[in-house]
């Protein structure tokens, strides 16, 4: 849990002909990075509204509930608590439920919801990247994937799961 302080948790990617070095943006646990000025611009010629970090409240709750959920896994490590790994990985699971609905809504809006007086008008086009993959968008191919920190959490909590549901056979020569 400690890693999405550090590393990026997700990125999308846009690789077009004109773009061969492709452009990126990656969601942090309290921000964005990447070619964001170069995708605005982009965005602004089929209608989309401009990305900024600003506009989504999650940023600012993310850290404190990420810190709740490290903290709940720290006190179950040192506690060695079945019950608190078990708060944990509902705690987790319920949370990434939330995360990738928001996420998803995120991405509707950001695709669906255009001017109508944008430059380039497809009729029935719509822009949304995949929640989790990769997808057409007229000449570019949209990417959206775990990233570093993403990639870790969920190592974290396929941990978690072998801790819960692991049991170790004991050997016939040893007693309980």
């Amino acid at each position: 849990m400690l890693s999405a302080y550090f590393f990026p948790l997700w990125h999308i990617l846009l690789d077009a002909p004109q773009y061969p070095e492709g452009l990126e943006l990656k969601i942090w646990l309290n921000g964005l990075s990447g070619n964001i000025a170069q995708i605005n611009g982009l965005n602004h010629y089929i209608g989309m509204k401009f990305i900024v970090a600003n506009d989504f409240k999650e940023f600012k709750i993310l850290p404190y509930v990420f810190g709740v959920l490290t903290l709940i896994g720290f006190a179950a490590a040192i506690a060695k608590s079945r019950k608190l790994l078990w708060i944990w990985f509902i705690s987790l699971c319920l949370f990434a439920i939330v995360g990738f609905s928001d996420f998803y809504v995120w991405e509707y809006n950001y695709g669906h919801n255009l001017n109508p007086h944008a430059a380039i008008k497809v009729e029935g086009m719509n822009y949304q990247p995949p929640l989790f993959g990769y997808k057409q968008l007229l000449n570019f191919t949209a990417g959206s994937l775990p990233d570093t920190g993403g990639i870790l959490v969920g190592l974290g909590g396929a941990l978690v799961v072998v801790a819960l549901f692991y049991k170790p056979r004991l050997s016939p020569n040893k007693s309980k």
